[in-house]
């Protein structure tokens, strides 16, 4: 597997990596953490070839086959969706042409050699799932939420999120040894990120990935690998076991670091007082050795302090009229609608997420409210005084690639001087002259952080944002909720982040592929609850009845009159409460015993050698089996006790509880 020596990379005076050295072991899925801007993408080119160090080695094997997801799609694709995604399977094609070569040179002049040659090809070919590459091509697309009916479309079709999303399908299908992936899960859908999840889960190889999902970063990696000060520290299991690890080495160094301050200053006092007495001379030159080793421990030594991390206070706005968005009988899209019948009010004061599966005009309809896009039909009206302020997915969107991120922020407002858009900036981590940097040459995470500037910057009451948060680590997605939340005015929002639409949003949209949309008050796990309770199909199951969330509302609304009928049988719904009841007795028990035994292995865990790969990742892969069992029992456990409600709810209204 490959492994790193000494690897060294600086960008003028910033230095990235200092004499990084880890070895990936091989099966493991690894999650790269560490702040914006310390290297970790520059770490990932440098390991799939797309840049170089400036001192140290890679090694490794050279048969591996590394899948790399670039941060930019292919710019000259193949004509249609399933052949540029077939044309990611470098090592099949590979052995294809070779395989067709033989064929053809067997053909010309027939040799026993020849024939062994095309044989040996064949077969090769054959393991490898040449045969089936086509429709292993179909499936990666579709878990990936591509539909079949555009399979032949060209990719210059697809938006910016959807070319990705066909990225990362070739990838897939290349069948790598060693897979690396930088924010895999942007621009999807919350069940195509499911999808990935389980592919990732049951991926053979090693996976190296950097991500800001903090869900993602708690269910898939088995290590953790810090990035720090140029140097990589790894620690096995998840990112909140690695957050609780790092604050016990950071105190535990800091108390070495101390130790050896006092025994350094103590000795540079006696060589102070004595150095130059002949008497002491020599106890001042032993003195002397001591203080150089411990002078080289402390510079070996690197203390885990805070890292620089943004600083968001959004501004008190002025105050919009009570109702800040109508729409009636709304359509979006193109050249052809995308959703038709958009009925929507949002108060001021609110701040809503949209969900719903990718392609039906999330995004579309932020930038129709932005009036970046015309509306097809319907009224899109704006309250008194709603001055809004929108953040793009795609921040070139926005910004000027070619001017500087100073300029870019200035443009946000008339009324910003100079001094002001350099303080506001150096909050988002721009200090010095990096605040001069044209918009081209910045990474994704710092477009995104210019982007936030200028949000901060015009002073708006409605802010209408499209995926913010990607690009972003977790502690600036967490202080960009925090700030969010606090904020005087109103958010309309989309995410595929799960942990921050429920940090931030009081109301949650959602949008059906039949048109249908409506607003739920509260978190998803409220949207979920009320949902299951009226009949409303539930987006964010990837497993939903497809025929579900295609019924018109007349079907539903039928179905809701039926089964809400006070005329159901009262002795039958009894029998339905005791029968949930003592369903959800068993769960709970399940729960307790599940989280028991989890808790057993985690004591075990501890007790491990450390360099014992092979019982830590045994143990690890049976934590992660009674996880998932936990998570499916809870899910049955929330479920039985909503259909208890409506049945106790039913009974109550019949005077027969």
């Amino acid at each position: 597997m490959i492994r790193i020596e000494n690897i060294s990379k600086a960008y003028g005076p910033k230095v990235l990596l200092s004499n990084a050295t880890y070895h990936f072991p091989e099966g493991e899925r690894i999650a790269l953490v560490g702040a914006n801007g310390v290297g970790k993408t520059t770490l990932l080119n440098i390991l799939s070839h797309q840049e170089e160090s400036d001192g140290g080695k890679v090694f490794a094997p050279a048969k591996m086959v590394i899948g790399y997801l670039p941060q930019i799609p292919n710019p000259n694709p193949k004509p249609s969706i399933l052949q540029e995604c077939v044309a990611g399977a470098t090592k099949v094609l590979t052995l294809q042409k070779a395989r067709d070569k033989a064929l053809e040179e067997m053909s010309a002049n027939y040799t026993d050699e020849n024939h062994d040659v095309f044989e040996k090809l064949e077969d090769a070919f054959a393991r490898a799932g040449g045969y089936l590459l086509e429709s292993r091509a179909k499936e990666i697309l579709s878990g990936l939420g591509f539909q079949a009916k555009n399979f032949d479309k060209n990719p210059f079709e697809l938006s910016g999120g959807w070319r990705m999303r066909l990225e990362l399908a070739r990838v897939f299908l290349n069948h790598p040894d060693f897979l690396i992936l930088d924010e895999p899960t942007n621009h999807l859908d919350l069940p195509s990120l499911v999808w990935v999840e389980k592919y990732l889960a049951s991926f053979r190889g090693t996976v190296l990935f950097v991500s800001h999902d903090r869900d993602l970063l708690n269910r898939l990696p088995s290590i953790v690998l810090h990035l720090y000060k140029g140097r990589l520290n790894a620690y096995r299991g998840n990112f909140d076991t690695f957050l609780e690890e790092r604050e016990q080495r950071a105190m535990e160094e800091a108390a070495l670091a101390e130790k050896l301050r006092q025994r350094r200053e103590n000795l540079e006092r006696f060589v102070e007082r004595f150095g130059a007495k002949a008497s002491k001379a020599k106890q001042a030159q032993s003195k002397l050795k001591t203080l150089a080793r411990i002078q080289d421990l402390e510079s070996e030594l690197v203390v885990d302090t805070d890292e620089p991390s943004l600083s968001i206070s959004l501004p008190v706005p002025v105050q919009s009229g009570r109702e800040v968005l109508r729409i009636q009988n709304g359509a979006i899209g193109y050249s052809s609608p995308l959703a038709t019948g958009i009925d929507l009010r949002i108060q001021r004061g609110q701040k809503v997420a949209i969900i719903g599966i990718n392609g039906i005009g999330k995004s579309t309809l932020l930038k129709t409210i932005a009036s970046r896009i015309p509306a097809l039909e319907g009224s899109f009206t704006l309250g008194h005084e709603v001055q809004f302020s929108y953040f793009a997915q795609e921040q070139l969107d926005v910004l000027d690639a070619n001017a500087t991120a100073l300029a870019n922020t200035l443009a946000a407002s008339p009324h910003l001087s100079e001094k002001m858009a350099r303080s506001l900036l150096g909050s988002f981590l721009f200090r010095g002259d990096e605040v001069f940097k044209p918009v081209r040459v910045l990474s994704g995470g710092e477009k995104s952080r210019v982007g936030l500037a200028r949000l901060l910057a015009s002073h708006a009451n409605f802010l209408i944002l499209d995926e913010p948060t990607n690009h972003l680590d977790m502690s600036s997605v967490e202080t960009l909720a925090q700030a969010i939340s606090e904020f005087a005015g109103t958010v309309l929002f989309v995410s595929h982040d799960r942990t921050f639409i429920n940090d931030v949003c009081t109301h949650v949209f959602v949008m059906l592929p039949d048109g249908r949309s409506a607003i739920f008050e509260g978190k998803l796990e409220d949207y979920e609850s009320l949902a299951a309770v009226s009949g409303f199909p539930n987006v964010l199951n990837p497993t939903v009845d497809e025929d579900l969330l295609e019924n018109t509302p007349q079907t539903n609304s039928r179905k809701n009159e039926s089964s809400d009928s006070p005329t159901e049988d009262p002795a039958e719904l009894k029998r339905e409460r005791q029968k949930l009841e003592r369903n959800i007795a068993k769960l709970e028990m399940d729960l307790e015993n599940l989280g028991t035994s989890i808790h057993q292995l985690e004591i075990v865990q501890n007790t491990i050698d450390a360099l014992d790969y092979v019982k830590i990742r045994e143990n690890h892969l049976q934590q992660e089996s009674l996880r998932k069992e936990l998570s499916n029992t809870e899910s049955a456990w929330m479920q039985a006790s909503e259909r208890l409600e409506v049945v106790l709810s039913k009974l109550r209204a019949m005077g027969r509880n």
